[in-house]
């Protein structure tokens, strides 16, 4: 199953408790708008060479357009499809003014010098500056970007509509952005993990927690967790997995892959394994941080983790989330478990539009806030309609946009 089909599926079934019709359906589902684009730049050595980007604007029913820019070599339309959608809903559940978004070049981002890649996003801005704008669609940080590719973005836009820091969040502190940004998708996880410890009737001191993927999500997520008396007992990057039984020293790691070029390959005193045999430890938490669809038919039988705190993308294939379901794993969605990152991009462009600062603690309050009500609002409906977690997530999206597009007029 493709991704975007994988979206379709979750949406087809809350739609199905909504009762929506196929018109609405169709139209909900719908992108806006999808651009292609090429980008020929000059490399380094002086050869040209051609990339494509993309860039799905989904819905725009309840706000500008929201999502982030991705640079991975495996960046499709397809992909790229279903993160605009999942952005649409996203953005609904946590009850933010926007809409959905998501772009993306299909680039080996570990194969590029600085140079390259600003020269790459440069261009990119060249070719979409017209479609995006701080009314209309904002991008932000994603897999293989962050606040160097945004601060680019920025003075390229300007270049053509003028001063305007609101057209790009993410952006770095000293640059127009928010203190809280880099943590805030990490955190988020780490704040509604605890909500969910809460509401199963678990304590955090006996919590065992294991996280696939030690980068920007997942070291916050890990920080936040520790730093609240959960035992961290596994961790993982592309060098393989690092377990301890009775805990990793979670400050040692973050400092281990800070001065080792954001690697943990090397670090000593654990048990190393393989991220595959990470998702099927006895733990009581499982948080897939990294690439999606790493929990599948095939292994889901041996996923023994009873709560699984969606933090990448579509980390959990449709066809294992059904699986999962029926062992009475509870899980939370994608689309309210990572939605910190989105929450305080909506604070920074905020801010950007009243030019106006706010400091790292009142960031961190308001991010509480809008994913503790978000979450309350998911779990009493879940409740009510006897669904999952991830099908109460989406009817509430859903019902937010059809509301706004109906109210706004259809014709």
């Amino acid at each position: 199953m493709k991704a975007f089909e994988a979206v379709q599926h979750y949406f087809d079934r809350a739609a199905d408790q909504l009762s929506l019709t196929d018109n609405m359906r169709t139209l909900l589902m719908t992108a806006k708008r999808e651009v292609q684009v090429q980008i020929a730049v000059e490399r380094d050595n002086g050869q040209l060479q051609t990339f494509i980007g993309y860039r799905v604007q989904h819905d725009d029913s309840r706000g500008p357009m929201k999502g982030g820019l991705r640079y991975h070599h495996e960046v499709d339309l397809d992909e790229v499809r279903s993160l605009a959608s999942l952005m649409t809903w996203k953005t609904a559940v946590v009850n933010i003014p926007y809409g959905g978004a998501k772009g993306g070049i299909a680039v080996d981002v570990h194969s590029l010098s600085t140079r390259e890649r600003e020269r790459i996003t440069r261009k990119f801005v060249d070719e979409i500056h017209d479609i995006i704008g701080p009314d209309t669609d904002i991008p932000a940080p994603d897999m293989g970007t962050g606040p160097e590719e945004m601060a680019w973005i920025m003075n390229q836009h300007n270049k053509y509509h003028g001063f305007n820091p609101g057209v790009v969040t993410g952006k770095p502190v000293e640059y127009y952005g928010i203190p809280g940004r880099g943590e805030a998708t990490g955190r988020g996880v780490g704040i509604l993990a605890l909500k969910m410890l809460g509401r199963l009737g678990h304590k955090a001191e006996k919590t065992r927690v294991a996280i696939q993927g030690f980068g920007n999500v997942g070291t916050h997520a890990a920080q936040f967790l520790h730093e609240s008396a959960c035992k961290v007992v596994a961790i993982s990057d592309l060098s393989g997995g690092y377990y301890c039984e009775s805990g990793i020293d979670v400050p040692a790691a973050l400092h281990h892959a800070e001065v080792n070029d954001r690697s943990l390959a090397g670090f000593a005193g654990v048990e190393h394994i393989t991220n595959e045999a990470l998702l099927e430890l006895d733990v009581e938490m499982l948080i897939p941080a990294a690439l999606g669809g790493v929990i599948t038919s095939e292994n889901a039988p041996r996923v023994r983790a009873p709560l699984i705190i969606e933090a990448a993308n579509a980390p959990v294939r449709p066809d294992a989330d059904d699986i999962l379901t029926e062992q009475g794993v509870k899980i939370l969605p994608d689309i309210l478990a990572n939605a910190g990152g989105v929450t305080v991009s909506y604070f920074e462009w905020a801010q950007n539009r009243q030019y106006y600062n706010w400091n790292l603690d009142r960031v961190r309050q308001e991010l509480d806030r809008v994913l503790s009500a978000a979450f309350e609002e998911v779990w009493d409906l879940a409740q009510q309609e006897n669904v999952s977690l991830r099908t109460a997530a989406f009817m509430l999206g859903i019902s937010r946009v059809g509301r706004a597009t109906v109210l706004a007029g259809i014709t």
